[in-house]
């Protein structure tokens, strides 16, 4: 049982670094919209590649009423990115503890 402890371990970690990474791209995304940079800018061009795939979904969800006015977007996925880190990672880690511990 302890390998499969070992393995929810570090699958918890690898979802808890990539939703970290995420959490991070979304805040510079959202950032970056506020000054304008150009956009042949090969960061600019990684941040909407890796961020769009995302934003986009949770976008075209939301109530035209929101659509036109400030993009809530990054909020929206900030409150998911938190809810899975405190719940998915949590049970992950929770789990992985109670099979290695014999439960």
């Amino acid at each position: 049982m302890f390998v499969l402890a070992n393995f929810i371990f570090a699958a918890a970690n690898i979802l808890d670094v990539l939703l970290t990474v995420l959490y991070w791209f979304v805040i510079v995304r959202a950032l970056l919209s506020w000054v304008n940079p150009d956009p042949n800018n090969p960061i600019v061009q990684f941040l909407y590649k890796t961020t769009e795939p995302i934003l986009g979904p949770v976008r075209r969800r939301l109530p035209l009423a929101f659509r036109f006015g400030i993009d809530i977007s990054p909020i929206i996925v900030f409150l998911s990115i938190m809810f899975l880190k405190s719940f998915v990672v949590r049970s992950l880690f929770d789990l992985g503890m109670r099979l290695k511990a014999g439960y």
